[in-house]
């Protein structure tokens, strides 16, 4: 049985100390929820535009993926949450670009997209990423 180990960059901003940026256990990589914050200088970016939260996002789940060994291609599963119905079009748009210029296996991760409150006022998006390695 593989043991479980913590997965952790600098590339992606320092989790709270009651969880981890991800875990993986074997070839499964569990990326936390991210949030749009530069990890360069612990800011939260791009408040009010969700397309610019989402790439922002998507950039801290990317680095958090390559620490552990995984791309995005790897992904299998996505969940984003978002704070309003009004932003699943410009997100999606964002996402899209994103992830689809990102696997070149052609095969597009799952995805979930629930409309919640999130932890943070600014905060317009949330995405989390599950990806099976190799």
């Amino acid at each position: 049985m593989s043991d479980k180990t913590v997965v952790s960059t600098t590339d992606a901003p320092a989790p709270m100390p009651v969880f981890s940026q991800g875990v993986r256990k074997g070839n499964i990589l569990q990326v936390s929820g991210q949030g749009s914050v530069d990890p360069a200088t612990g800011a939260f970016v791009h408040e009010g535009d969700v397309k610019a939260q989402t790439t922002r996002v998507l950039q801290n789940i990317e680095a958090i993926l390559k620490a552990g060994g995984a791309s995005i291609d790897d992904v299998v599963m996505l969940r984003v949450y978002l704070t309003s119905r009004d932003l699943f079009v410009p997100m999606n748009e964002a996402y899209a670009e994103f992830v689809g210029e990102r696997t070149p296996s052609g095969v597009l991760p799952s995805r979930t997209t629930v409309f919640t409150g999130l932890p943070l006022e600014q905060m317009l998006v949330e995405i989390d990423a599950l990806a099976v390695l190799s």
